[in-house]
């Protein structure tokens, strides 16, 4: 009795530091946009893009890093999401929706196209899998440029141009508005929703990890045979991965379409699934917090380096020697592979992945 006594102010404690540091937390993720914005509303318009990765993240890691399925077309999900907003919130139709009738289409759409793609490949697995899911995202990209005869769909490879914001009644996010007092940017705007629906997503994902379809998920990306033979629907647990992956995918996709007023099939290539899927890699596959790491470092140092490359050789050199897009992908690969050699589990892995790979080092 006298032990849990004494226990009691400690977790007393420890929960008033956790509560303290999600405040922390907060505050600063609430003043963030205005200390970035002070060198210029594009290093907001960065951070937005940050967060849209993070949403992409966090949704591939679903599939690869929690069922274990490697997935080389993700990116067709964000083009899924990205022309649905287009579609029904521009000119090109003639339709302009609310921004809570376009979203759910959005998202039902990305997961249909999720569960098409799982269908056919779930006796696929490893460089196969990634062979004909790599394949079905170029599909839809070549889909979504040659979608503009007989009949004009998408607009081909001029795109769709003068796409809706986001709006909420007559408050739309597209412009700069004085509230309280205090001037808030369009990108500013853009931050807090991106901010909120990206703690949703984060939150969906660690309930679903900690949840039964979790456990399923990982069963089956450890041995899949096994996970069958304990009674474990494999086919529907997997296609729930493809579709739960997907939706993610949708909502970044729609939101990107509504941030940027214009789409075209060149913003989703097949370098555009690599960059997410490194992402995932470098924080820590089926991490969520190293997920999250991963994709704010490969959003943003590369932008941080395009800024600092040119006047750094101009300083040195008086001239601009090497194209800054050269060296930021030789930065890039070299800092891929170096994680690979020293830390195969990703910068933040988890401790169950870290552990899988130690054992297997050392049984090496």
């Amino acid at each position: 009795m006298t032990t849990y006594r004494n226990q009691l102010p400690h977790a007393g404690a420890a929960r008033w530091r956790a509560w303290l540091g999600v405040a922390l937390i907060g505050a600063a993720l609430a003043v963030l946009p205005f200390v970035i914005g002070m060198a210029g509303q594009g290093w907001v318009r960065i951070l937005n893009y940050a967060l849209l990765y993070v949403m992409l993240s966090l949704g591939l890691n679903i599939v690869v890093g929690f069922a274990g399925l490697l997935d080389l077309g993700y990116i067709a999900f964000y083009a899924v999401g990205a022309y649905t907003w287009a579609l029904l919130a521009s000119p090109h139709f003639g339709v302009h929706l609310p921004f809570w009738a376009i979203l759910p289409v959005g998202i039902a759409l990305a997961c249909l196209f999720g569960v098409l793609l799982g269908a056919p490949t779930l006796k696929l697995r490893g460089d196969y899998l990634a062979i004909v899911t790599l394949g079905f995202g170029e599909i839809i990209r070549i889909f979504l440029n040659n979608l503009n005869a007989p009949v004009n769909i998408t607009n081909g490879p001029q795109g769709i141009n003068r796409i809706d914001p986001f709006r909420i009644g007559d408050f739309t996010f597209a412009r700069a508005e004085t509230l309280f007092g205090i001037r808030v940017t369009g990108p500013e705007k853009y931050y807090y929703l991106l901010l909120v629906l990206t703690l949703l997503v984060v939150a969906v994902c660690v309930r679903l990890q900690d949840s039964r379809i979790g456990r399923a998920w990982e069963a089956i990306r450890e041995d899949e045979i096994a996970a069958k033979a304990m009674g474990i629907n494999t086919r529907n647990i997997k296609l729930l991965a493809f579709a739960m992956g997907a939706s993610f995918g949708g909502i970044a996709g729609a939101l990107f379409a509504a941030m940027q007023g214009f789409v075209s099939p060149e913003s989703f290539s097949l370098m555009e699934s690599i960059s997410v899927l490194c992402m995932v890699v470098l924080g820590g596959m089926g991490h969520i917090p190293g997920v999250i790491l991963g994709a704010l470092l490969l959003a943003v140092l590369p932008e941080f380096l395009r800024a600092v490359v040119v006047p750094l050789q101009q300083m040195l050199f008086g001239a601009v020697v090497l194209d800054p897009e050269g060296i930021r992908m030789l930065l890039f690969g070299l800092a891929m592979v170096l994680v690979m050699l020293f830390r195969p589990a990703g910068l933040w892995p988890s401790a169950v992945r870290k552990r899988e790979l130690a054992r297997t080092g050392g049984a090496a």
